[in-house]
């Protein structure tokens, strides 16, 4: 496991605090790792989710600090969605 995967991890633990995600939602960051978000919260985990979320390492980092819009990553090409547009959508709403 990565140091930007461990990284990514404790981020997004800051960003949700102790809001609840209704769903599950998977980032895989690509050539580092996988990190999950569902009701039980943000873990290293690559199992399957309601919708994937693939990006570069850069692209990811700029998601969680708040400098890249994932609505913009996604029409741009710099993040692929496979799965559930709507629990994406939550995603970005809990994200944002």
């Amino acid at each position: 496991m990565s140091e930007m995967v461990k990284a990514g991890v404790k981020a997004l633990r800051q960003k949700v605090g102790d809001r609840k995600f209704d769903g599950s939602a998977k980032f895989v960051i690509r050539d580092e790792g996988s990190i999950r978000i569902d009701e039980n919260g943000v873990t290293i985990d690559d199992s399957e989710a309601d919708v994937t979320l693939t990006a570069s390492v850069e692209t990811f980092r700029g998601i969680i600090e708040g400098k890249v819009k994932p609505a913009t990553a996604f029409m741009t090409g710099k993040l692929k969605v496979d799965g559930s547009m709507g629990t994406a959508m939550k995603l970005a709403g809990l994200l944002g």
